[in-house]
């Protein structure tokens, strides 16, 4: 398993199909998916021992990828970007509650939270509001 991990906010996704479409786009277009930031990870190598990018979407993060790789590209105007080339497969989280804040950070394994499909039985079954609010509660 991974010793590093990236979390980053899916801007303008209202939900997980909302980034799952966008990307399914971009996997059409460029044969592909992935995220293009300005600073490029000093822990690269880390990351690419096994790390996921985690989707914060309306305050919470909501799904994960695995991270293939990390490239360098530029622009027309040369500016230099950091390319994060991520897995098609998008695995859903148990929601946990996260701030608003730019760019990217690491995230460590112990902070990530655990895949739905790993979740206690019956969990993943529960509409997404449901589970919201008994993890809000403490109850789950």
């Amino acid at each position: 398993m991974s010793n590093l991990h990236l979390i980053k906010l899916s801007v303008g996704s209202e939900h997980v199909e909302g980034l799952r479409e966008w990307q399914a786009y971009r996997l059409r277009e460029t044969g592909q998916i992935y995220h293009q930031t300005r600073m490029m990870p000093r822990r690269k190598d880390e990351l690419l021992e096994g790390g996921s990018i985690y989707w914060v979407i309306k305050g919470q993060v909501r799904a994960r990828q695995r991270l293939l790789d990390i490239e360098t590209v530029y622009d027309n105007e040369g500016q230099r970007y950091a390319r994060l080339i991520l897995d098609q497969e998008l695995h859903r989280t148990v929601n946990q509650p996260h701030r608003p804040f730019q760019g990217w950070r690491y995230l460590k394994p112990a902070d990530a939270p655990q895949d739905l499909a790993n979740a206690p039985e019956g969990i993943a079954e529960m509409p997404e509001e449901m589970r919201a609010e008994l993890k809000e509660l403490g109850l789950i």
